[in-house]
């Protein structure tokens, strides 16, 4: 949760009158090959949710929910997501729109070019929230955040902007958009990924500052944005017009705006992981499976949603599993699984070992046709062993399959399957033949 050091309510009306904004992101290339058919918030997390699911239940916990989602690549299986799961009853007036890159007449007819801009293209829609205030989220993040806590220190600084911010070391330093704040919680400067020693220097904050939040500063002596705002409404909708030359939030209009407006800093000291990455992704994925995972999905108080579905119970024959989520609708016999994932509808076969994967299991069920069964059927086949890697949706695993990702492997794209930071990523629909051995 935040921590700020005089945490105030807000009123239930006040939240009523904030609007979120969730971006889609970009052509997702960092976590290519998983967003080769999907788009980044579409992404499938913990076998069973999709990290648009972190935002909206945030959202939905805090009172807000008038919500908008920004996209504009591979949208389809966000929308059917998003439409299959948020429905609100007539008396809420809630809802979530997917609003996904369109030609305009008075904009143009070019794609986002940026954050700022994709708000700037969607203005003429995002103006039906009716809000007072617009909190804008990104669609690629693991946290927990009580966006009341957010919108209490917004109201009670007087603020035009308000940032959230989370303690980060030197090396992280150059992935952020890092500030300067003053002990009343004003930002006094903004750098986006800064890289220059001396500039660097210069954004450490005191000690004194972290003690007074009540922040962990321990090897970690930067704030940084974490890419969660709120704005005025008014502010924001002036900003887009008024600068059409600012594309991103960070590069340009935070650290413009810092001259004309008030913007404050919002303190966050919980869990929070930007899945922006193959390796994130997978390193936050395997995490999830320990002992103590670091984001609990058992919290009543504050569950995740995601779509219900109507799946049988994990059906499991005759298998040694250690420390793994099994999802719904999966079917396991005779195999060994440890430290892994295995998402809905997934089939294991008799003696297929498992170590420190991501089986995102099937979007379906299969049929056998009145051709017979596919040589090689859906799910992982008999007597295979996987470690290190990532299987998509769909995937067609065979017999006697080896693959076996490590850090020494280099980055390639192969028949059915690419690698990426030592991740071995089979993608959606592939089939993998009997005996294949990949790397």
């Amino acid at each position: 949760m935040g921590t700020q050091n005089t945490p105030t309510e807000v009123s239930h009306d006040l939240m009523r009158r904030v609007g979120a904004i969730v971006l889609g992101g970009g052509r997702g290339t960092r976590l290519y090959p998983l967003t080769q058919v999907r788009a980044k918030p579409a992404m499938p997390l913990c076998g069973r949710y999709r990290l648009v699911d972190i935002p909206l239940s945030n959202c939905l916990h805090s009172g807000i929910n008038r919500i908008v989602v920004l996209t504009q690549f591979m949208s389809h299986s966000l929308n059917r997501h998003i439409n299959n799961t948020y429905r609100f009853d007539a008396f809420s007036g809630g809802y979530v729109e997917v609003l996904s890159a369109e030609q305009t007449g008075s904009l143009g007819d070019e794609w986002f070019q940026g954050t700022a801009d994709a708000v700037r293209k969607q203005l003429i829609h995002i103006r039906n929230l009716g809000a007072k205030h617009y909190i804008i989220l990104s669609g690629d993040q693991l946290y927990r955040m009580d966006y009341r806590e957010l919108m209490a220190t917004h109201v009670n600084k007087g603020a035009d902007i308000t940032v959230s911010a989370l303690p980060v070391s030197r090396k992280d330093v150059s992935a952020f958009g890092v500030m300067r704040v003053q002990r009343n919680g004003r930002i006094r400067q903004f750098v986006e990924k800064p890289t220059d020693p001396k500039v660097i220097e210069r954004l450490v904050t005191p000690d004194s500052l972290f003690k007074e939040f009540d922040l962990p500063s321990k090897g970690k002596p930067y704030l940084a944005s974490m890419g969660v705002y709120v704005f005025k409404a008014k502010v924001l909708e002036t900003l887009l017009e008024e600068h059409a030359e600012w594309i991103d939030f960070g590069r340009e209009m935070l650290p413009n705006a810092l001259k004309t407006h008030k913007i404050v800093a919002h303190m966050f000291s919980g869990f929070w992981e930007d899945v922006g990455t193959v390796k994130a992704y997978f390193d936050v994925s395997m995490a999830m499976t320990g002992p103590r995972p670091p984001f609990d999905l058992n919290d009543q108080q504050h569950l995740i949603y995601t779509h219900a579905r109507a799946l049988p119970g994990v059906h499991i024959v005759d298998s040694a599993i250690n420390n793994a989520i099994i999802c719904e609708g999966t079917r396991i016999a005779g195999a060994k699984i440890s430290d892994s994932i295995i998402g809905i509808r997934s089939i294991v076969n008799p003696g297929a070992g498992i170590h420190r994967s991501i089986i995102l299991g099937a979007e379906h069920f299969e049929t056998v046709t009145g051709g017979g069964r596919k040589r090689v059927p859906m799910g992982i086949g008999e007597n295979s062993r996987l470690t290190q890697c990532i299987i998509d949706h769909n995937a067609h695993i065979g017999k006697n399959v080896v693959i076996q990702g490590s850090n020494k492997l280099k980055d390639f794209d192969g028949d059915g399957y690419a690698i990426r930071d030592g991740i071995v990523v089979v993608l959606k629909n592939a089939t993998i033949p009997d005996g294949t051995h990949i790397g």
